[in-house]
């Protein structure tokens, strides 16, 4: 009897572990075509896995930076990578394969029918009657081709890139199987990156040189289907082979279980409450969140630095890194959601300082790249968040990037003084205080920029996109730009009652930028102001209504506004020339939603606001995170009360601490505007 009730009892907690990952599995809710049509997010409908460099994908004429136009009809081949939701024209398109009928390729687009899709699988048909659906698993991925009777073959152009990337690539052939590596430069063509293949045919076919770069494989005319398998390898060419021979006997069907596992592992730490159209968006951007950086190491540990050299970890190690723009949002959410993976995407960024740092891209990228500024500041982040980090190790190579901090320009001298504020609170936390001074009082420089270069609004070109030399964005955006040291912003501003008008006058004017990251975290300023309230207004309205938006990522103001909702559940999804940049602005989306922001990175707090679902239940190691508005509407967006556990906080923050202990925070809702928690806001620089 003992036995019996033992064996339930295991049976049930079993069970119910089961049934709570099956419960909170979300994949079914995204939509992945999610801009994937023009310049409106550059993302893209491929097969992948989470964190992956292989990505399967058709490239179509026209295209857009991933290679894919949802509304184009011919298709030119697959692709079989990219860096989703960044700019520069894009990145990526190695091995472009395209099926062909007859004895050879007549050089003509094949004609798409329709297309599917959903996380980890791709699907197609063409009118001459091909078919092909495809798979991935981290770094190995199945293509099921299926051809009408008659000659056929493949013509494969390892010489092919997006954006004239193309470096040079070396091959061996062995009967339909072709392995080797390729060599292209990163994201705007900054450094270089090189992918190590294997790819079989798993027919009797065989490979042979058409011309320079392009091979050609016959396939039988009675053959039907043919399972193409491809792995890749940032290691060398050996581990990509032999996890091609690993997966040779895999079928498809098992290959696009075990990745539609892997994503609702993922997807479902997060399980949210509300209106269906708005939940699927949820999903469908905390999908965007996780496509990058990529996971590098293999198996077994090893793994290549930026120094080019094979070196051994063990735990598994990233690269592909978009820090400038996700750091404030993409990198959060997942330190907050997945803090397992975001310690080894920790020591990864920390690997930068220890085999070569590059603001871009360097010339031996062991994956594709796009900028890596601020990556100490994401460090800093990880430490006060209680993440494991050998600070020491690279303290040297920390202050050797020091040297190549930019204060050329006004723009980069407000973003040099956050990375000096950094380097002062890194090594406050060496307890190495000369040091940490120091830096801390050459952070303070800003002040004076700051009056000459932004006070005055009167300025003829305080509008106008990159005036004085700046990076996508004007005077008005910029000049937000001190984090560290709102405290200080509010006094050089004129004090709070001139900080307010300000805010008020650039929002209500709609001077902001929704189409880039400069002002991102401009609405938590009003945390700051007389204002506060109008903080919890802003950041649903930025959400989930229509917004004015007159400036864009081609460096212009519209003379027409674009005025439309920011976030949209179809292809044409964001704002006109709105990148997501690498999970940059869909995880400003997902913050918002789950009713937090971080107006500091570096400093682990979190600005309140009401959240976008009446429930949500976040799975952490410890215990669940339930965060409830239990008189939750539409239009009570202010904050009334906040409790944790049953406690009163009287304050509109909490710390990383609080959120990943879990149990009960709720968010009581008021449809105007309140007093609540105004006397005890969080305001950086108050601490001087």
């Amino acid at each position: 009897m003992k036995y019996y009730r033992l064996s339930l009892k295991c049976f049930l907690l079993v069970w119910c572990s089961v049934w709570q990952v099956m419960a909170f599995a979300q994949r079914n809710q995204v939509n992945v075509f999610l801009g994937s049509s023009g310049d409106h997010g550059q993302l893209s409908p491929a097969a992948t896995s989470p964190f992956s460099q292989l990505s399967i994908l058709p490239l179509t004429v026209p295209g857009t930076h991933t290679g894919y136009e949802y509304l184009a009809k011919d298709v030119l081949g697959f692709t079989h990578n990219r860096f989703e939701g960044v700019g520069c024209q894009g990145s990526g398109g190695l091995l472009l394969l395209k099926p062909f009928l007859g004895t050879q390729d007549d050089g003509k687009p094949l004609r798409k029918v329709s297309d599917t899709a959903q996380p980890g699988q791709y699907a197609i048909s063409f009118t001459n009657g091909i078919r092909m659906k495809a798979t991935v698993l981290q770094n190995e991925g199945l293509s099921e081709y299926t051809f009408p009777e008659g000659a056929k073959g493949f013509r494969l152009d390892l010489g092919h890139t997006f954006n004239r990337a193309f470096v040079g690539e070396q091959h061996t052939l062995n009967g339909s199987r072709v392995s080797g590596w390729i060599q292209a430069k990163t994201t705007c063509h900054a450094g270089t990156y090189t992918i190590y293949y294997a790819l079989d045919l798993g027919t009797t076919a065989t490979w042979t040189e058409e011309s320079n770069h392009i091979l050609i494989a016959h396939l039988s005319p009675a053959t039907r289907q043919v399972p193409v398998r491809i792995a890749f390898s940032a290691v060398d060419q050996a581990s990509a082979e032999q996890r091609l021979q690993q997966g040779a006997t895999q079928t498809y069907t098992s290959l696009f279980q075990k990745s539609t596992a892997a994503w609702n592992d993922l997807l479902g730490i997060v399980q949210v409450e509300g209106p269906k159209d708005r939940t699927s968006l949820f999903y469908s951007l905390l999908y965007r969140t996780m496509q990058s950086p990529f996971r590098i190491s293999e198996t077994d540990g090893r793994f290549r630095g930026t120094d080019g050299n094979i070196h051994e970890a063990t735990s598994p190690r990233y690269h592909g890194w978009a820090i400038w723009d996700n750091y404030k949002t993409q990198l959060p959410l997942l330190a907050l959601l997945y803090p397992r993976l975001y310690q080894d995407i920790t020591h990864s960024i920390a690997n930068l300082y220890r085999y070569g740092k590059y603001d871009f891209a360097g010339p031996t990228e062991p994956a594709n790249s796009v900028r890596t500024e601020h990556a100490a500041v994401v460090l800093l982040d990880a430490v006060r968040k209680g993440y494991t980090l050998d600070v020491p190790a690279i303290r040297q190579a920390l202050l050797a990037d020091t040297a190549r901090f930019d204060f050329s320009k006004p723009d980069k001298f407000l973003e040099a003084s956050y990375d000096l504020w950094m380097m002062g609170k890194l090594f406050e936390g060496l307890h190495e205080q000369p040091l940490s001074e120091h830096f801390l009082r050459k952070s303070q420089a800003y002040r004076p920029l700051w009056e000459k270069e932004f006070k005055d609004l009167s300025k003829s070109d305080v509008d106008r996109m990159s005036a004085r030399s700046m990076y996508q964005g004007t005077i008005r955006q910029y000049r937000w730009s001190v984090p560290f040291d709102v405290t200080g912003l509010v006094q050089l501003a004129g004090g709070r009652k001139a900080f307010t008008e300000q805010l008020d006058d650039f929002f209500d004017n709609h001077y902001f930028n929704r189409a880039n990251e400069p002002d991102l975290q401009s609405p938590a300023l009003y945390y700051a102001s007389d204002k506060p309230w109008k903080y919890q207004q802003l950041v649903q309205q930025l959400a989930v209504d229509t917004v004015v938006q007159y400036y864009f990522n081609d460096n212009s103001r519209g003379i027409g506004a674009h005025i439309d909702r920011i976030y949209k559940n179809e292809p044409k999804a964001l704002v006109r020339t709105m990148d997501d940049d690498a999970g940059a602005m869909s995880g400003w989306f997902v913050l918002t939603a789950l009713g937090i922001q971080q107006p500091l990175v570096g400093e682990p707090i979190y600005y309140l606001n009401v959240p976008l679902f009446r429930k949500i239940t976040i799975r952490l190691p410890s215990k669940n995170l339930e965060i409830s508005v239990p008189n939750f509407s539409n239009q009570r967006r202010y904050i009334q009360r906040v409790t944790l556990n049953g406690k009163d906080l009287k304050r509109l923050w909490l710390t990383h601490e609080e959120l990943t202990g879990g149990g009960k925070l709720v968010i009581e809702a008021s449809d105007k505007p309140t007093t609540y928690g105004t006397e005890n806001i969080w305001i950086s620089g108050s601490e001087r």
